[in-house]
């Protein structure tokens, strides 16, 4: 018996569970005379090739069409953010990948490991927000969106093999 009561206690914490919404009742509508369809043209699906906008755009980091570019984010982390010595060779691996109005990209970094970074604003004067081999800052994961924050945070790194 007290197993199965030590047993009963376990679960997912409440913060973890999935919220549970209570049933709603509507009314049916009822009929009041005779119905007159709506003036105006109908409504019809947009042609194709068109691009709809997506009810969040942070929700999936995808390649930056309007964001900055890997050259623009290297320059920022040589200038004032004084990240990368102007010595030193660098190449985009990744991105930069835009999520909203973040952007996050990895470079390889000849002689070091490879660097990721976090930056967001404009395409013309991104902002840094972080930069290093560990890019889930308490900043990231509380106000990034989520597709940042699954490159950022949830993504497994790459192992490679030793020499």
């Amino acid at each position: 018996m007290l197993a199965v009561a030590v047993l009963t206690g376990c679960g997912a914490p409440p913060q973890l569970s999935e919220p549970t919404a209570a049933p709603t009742r509507t009314a049916a509508p009822t009929a009041s005379g005779p119905s007159t369809p709506p003036t105006g043209p109908p409504a019809s699906a947009p042609p194709l090739g068109t691009v709809t906008p997506t009810p969040d755009a942070g929700l999936v980091a995808t390649a930056c069409r309007n964001g900055p570019t890997g050259q623009r984010v290297v320059q920022l982390l040589r200038g004032r953010a004084g990240v990368l010595p102007a010595n030193v060779r660098v190449q985009v691996r990744t991105g930069p990948l835009c999520a909203a109005e973040w952007q996050y990209t990895v470079l390889t970094v000849t002689g070091h490991e490879e660097l990721q970074v976090v930056t967001r604003g404009r395409a013309d004067a991104p902002t840094l927000v972080t930069a290093g081999t560990d890019v889930c800052t308490i900043e990231v994961r509380a106000t990034g969106p989520a597709g940042i924050r699954a490159l950022a945070c949830d993504a497994v790194p790459t192992l490679r093999p030793s020499a």
